[in-house]
């Protein structure tokens, strides 16, 4: 095993990014960062004993390019008798229609189809070529922007996939590799790539960290700078997991999900957690605070006179030794909607930042699918309903003799504040048949074809 595959594969296991039985898609663009963990994927597969394929998006934003690049990925797929999963999708569309750079648009629809294939099932780990120098970018980025503890850990070595049954994440194996260790590696197997020109467009601020600001810092205040602003990161990230058990267990205790924070409790806690604190309970309410908002909010706690406005149309004000967070526009926060699905179909949902597709499954293609995910298509009603879950709403979960009250399940899993009031639910008719988290009902289960799937496709970072 050469030297950097055997460094990647410590990576792996330190952060627990593979093991043995995973079905791993290696995400391939053609650039020298995914060829080159692909090729190192293939090193690595025998000795950790998972099953490796190809996942490639194409973001159509370089016309006769794009293909060309599809077409490299295709031809490695082949030559390494690996499967290939691949879709595109129209970036520049979606930017414009939803007022996002390029960049963040093309990110999002990557990671909606990386995330359908592991909520489908067919994958159960996705790993991309993230590396030290895009850690060290975007650690960089934050810090001009403004950035906390969270903002400075930067890129995690594993994001966890909400909504799916099994253990399903996106990894990054080679964030502890240099992008010039990868290219090394590649011309020593004689490994082509592709070189995609828009990462010389000095238009994108991260190719102006990339090309410009980087090598002057290199070169005049520290040769190994990324190094250290990638160690930035890796000791904000393990800070950070141990605040944000710090501030789970004190949370409960100070804040009620009514929107009242108790001054008397918070005003003894160490500044640090009162900030962390003062953070996730806001957060619960749907608002995203900066640090003024922050040091304005723990300020009434001195002047109990005051009160101030904070983003989305919220007020909090001092009153009898508590902090009360009112919306005084309404509609900022939604807490009820409801939307039509068809199926097949899929809907958009605003206020859960994802979207809802019902797919009907037959034939070979059921067997990617856990059978406890499926639902019976002569049960349902032509048309489904995708809302909120209601007081009095009950559901038949999976491996359970009765029904239960969705309240009581959220309540099981701790689900507190404007996530639980936003929890989705579909309704066939006047039955709850689906509830994210929670497997069909086994009196769903399909016994003919075709069968339903209701997924939910995170459109969110």
């Amino acid at each position: 095993m050469q030297k950097l595959a055997q460094a990647v594969l410590e990576y792996i296991r330190k952060h627990e990014l593979l093991k043995a039985g995973d079905r791993v898609g290696g995400a391939v663009s053609g650039g020298a960062d995914s060829v080159a963990l692909l090729r190192l994927l293939l090193e690595l597969r025998e000795e950790i004993g998972f099953v490796l394929s190809v996942v490639h998006f194409n973001h159509k934003l370089r016309g006769v390019e794009s293909e060309e690049d599809e077409q490299f990925v295709v031809e490695l797929a082949r030559q390494h008798k690996l499967d290939l999963r691949r879709e595109s999708g129209e970036v520049a569309a979606y930017a414009e229609a939803r007022h996002l750079s390029l960049e963040t648009a093309a990110r999002e629809m990557r990671y909606a189809y990386f995330r359908q294939l592991l909520l489908d099932g067919q994958l159960n780990r996705i790993a991309t070529g993230h590396t030290l120098d895009d850690q060290a970018e975007t650690v960089l980025l934050k810090i001009v922007r403004g950035a906390g503890g969270r903002g400075l850990a930067g890129v995690y070595p594993q994001l966890t996939v909400r909504g799916s049954r099994f253990s399903a994440a996106i990894g990054r194996p080679l964030l502890g590799t240099r992008r010039r260790e990868l290219e090394t590696y590649l011309l020593g197997l004689g490994q082509s790539w592709r070189e995609d020109a828009s990462n010389r467009d000095l238009r994108h601020r991260r190719n102006r960290v990339r090309h410009g600001i980087l090598p002057r810092l290199e070169r005049y205040l520290n040769p190994a700078v990324r190094e250290a602003l990638a160690e930035t990161a890796e000791i904000a990230r393990v800070e950070e997991e141990y605040w944000g058990k710090e501030v789970a267990r004190v949370l409960p205790r100070v804040w009620q999900a009514d929107g009242v924070l108790n001054l008397a409790d918070l005003v003894n806690l160490p500044l640090a957690l009162q900030r962390r604190v003062v953070r996730a309970a806001t957060e619960s309410l749907g608002l995203r605070l900066d640090f003024r908002h922050v040091e304005e909010i723990l300020a009434l706690s001195l002047n109990h006179a005051r009160s101030t406005m904070l983003p989305a149309g919220f007020q909090v004000s001092w009153k009898a030794g508590e902090l009360r967070f009112v919306s005084k526009n309404k509609t900022t926060v939604p807490t009820e909607y409801e939307y039509r699905l068809s199926v097949p179909g899929s809907v958009v949902v605003p206020e859960t930042e994802s979207r809802f597709e019902a797919v009907l499954v037959s034939g070979n293609a059921a067997e990617s699918y856990n059978p406890e995910n499926l639902m019976d298509r002569s049960q349902l009603a032509a048309e489904l309903k995708v809302r909120n879950w209601r007081a009095g709403d009950r559901f038949w979960p999976a491996h359970t003799k009765v029904s239960r009250k969705i309240k009581e399940l959220l309540q099981e899993r701790h689900v507190t504040g404007l996530e639980r009031k936003l929890w989705p639910v579909v309704v066939s008719g006047t039955e709850v048949v689906w509830v994210r988290g929670f497997l069909a009902s086994a009196r769903s289960r399909p016994r003919n074809e075709p069968a339903v799937l209701i997924r939910e496709v995170d459109l969110t970072d």
